[in-house]
């Protein structure tokens, strides 16, 4: 009953909380609405410069070596962030600025002797990538450009992320010690959200005796992952950028969720991959299905934040092109009607991402660490309850 009126709490808050975003992102569109109109128009005075849709929603779901703000008479404001380059010659670190905004591989950088290009993102030695045609252009041909070890916008919102939950948790943590009674305030926010990893998370999949060692992970991936879908969906610096959208994100995330199911797994884990609950004769076939299904797992976890984060993120910025594209002031307030729609589904999306990656990582971790005999026991056990149910039935 306790649990339950917590519960009714946090999500009256929820709603609260919900409401004033919902009013904050509505009074954000509509006044963002009429300058983007004038942007649009005055672009058909400018005959030399298309808009290109494809262009843009490429550069914001991708990764940079700045954050572009804004454009102020004809001149990009941006954040540089460092480029930080292992070489033939050693390390080489400079600003992001050297490139002057150029990505198409034309602005030639010297620094420490050595000469650098940049294209699409990737940095190359200006003189191999002369020699090189467009197939052979791309970020994993390490024999024609740096190690890229750069502060890039997507490495910038990860570390920032990771300060926020440093201080939103130590808040917290401080919360707790100086008051002994009931939460309030950001730890009264909070504790609904753990508990809710807690108990309807981490216990119904791991068990109530194993689950303790594994809440800290899970709490991290979650709150990690809610705050950088969060963060993505606001549209100006130092936000904005699309990490949980990043295929390579992801693809750590499920990887970290693997090795932890990996080496957790129990013999009973291990033996019924190995040797699964069937014929013999059926082996051949049975084996390979089980151990193609330990990889299918995380791999199904990588896809499935990826593609719904950066599905929102694409969605948002064709609506937000449709202005630019058809050149009319009559478009906008509905362009910006549906992104403001998209924004608050994409809300709802963030936190839900968040718990459907958690929910899945407890669940393969929960299956690694099961005991075989237990779950045996109390299937046998659900089954003499259903005997004596319907013995005194009949």
């Amino acid at each position: 009953m306790h649990r339950n009126f917590r519960m009714i709490i946090f999500y009256l808050k929820g709603m609260v909380i919900a409401k004033k975003s919902i009013k904050l992102i509505t009074i954000l569109v509509f006044a963002l609405l009429p300058f983007i109109a004038i942007a649009s128009n005055g672009g058909e005075n400018d005959e030399n410069k298309e808009f290109n849709a494809s262009e843009l929603i490429n550069d914001h779901i991708g990764d940079s070596h700045e954050f572009h703000i804004a454009d102020w008479n004809g001149h990009p404001i941006s954040f540089y962030l460092p480029v930080i380059l292992w070489t033939n010659n050693g390390l080489s670190v400079f600003s992001s600025s050297k490139f002057h905004h150029d990505n198409s591989g034309e602005h030639v950088v010297e620094v420490n002797g050595q000469e650098f290009v940049r294209h699409h993102e990737v940095i190359y030695y200006a003189d191999k990538y002369e020699t090189l045609n467009e197939e052979e252009k791309g970020a994993f041909n390490f024999e024609a450009r740096p190690l890229d070890f750069s502060i890039t916008k997507l490495v910038f919102s990860m570390l920032m992320s990771a300060i926020i939950i440093f201080l939103l948790f130590s808040a917290v943590a401080r919360s707790y010690k100086k008051n002994n009674k009931a939460p309030k305030g950001l730890a009264g926010f909070m504790e609904p959200l753990i508990t809710f990893v807690r108990d309807d998370i981490a216990i119904p999949n791991i068990g109530e005796k194993k689950y303790a060692k594994y809440m800290p992970y899970l709490l991290t991936i979650f709150f990690f992952i809610w705050i950088n879908n969060l963060i993505g969906l606001i549209p100006f610096f130092p936000f904005s950028s699309n990490l949980t959208g990043n295929i390579f994100f992801t693809f750590v995330l499920s990887f970290i969720t693997f090795l932890i199911t990996s080496f957790s797994g129990n013999k009973d884990y291990w033996k019924h991959i190995l040797t699964p609950p069937v014929p013999k004769a059926l082996y051949p076939i049975m084996v390979p299905i089980e151990i193609i299904g330990i990889f299918t797992k995380p791999f199904a976890l990588m896809i499935r934040l990826f593609a719904n984060i950066t599905a929102g993120h694409i969605i948002i910025l064709s609506l937000i092109s449709l202005i630019f594209i058809f050149k009319s002031v009559f478009i906008a307030p509905v362009s910006g009607a549906f992104v403001l729609f998209m924004s608050v589904l994409e809300m709802l999306v963030a936190a839900l991402q968040a718990y459907v990656f958690t929910l899945l990582s407890a669940l393969f971790i929960g299956q690694a660490v099961a005991d075989h005999d237990h779950a045996h026991d109390e299937h046998d056990h659900e089954i003499s309850d259903a005997e004596d149910v319907r013995g005194d039935f009949i």
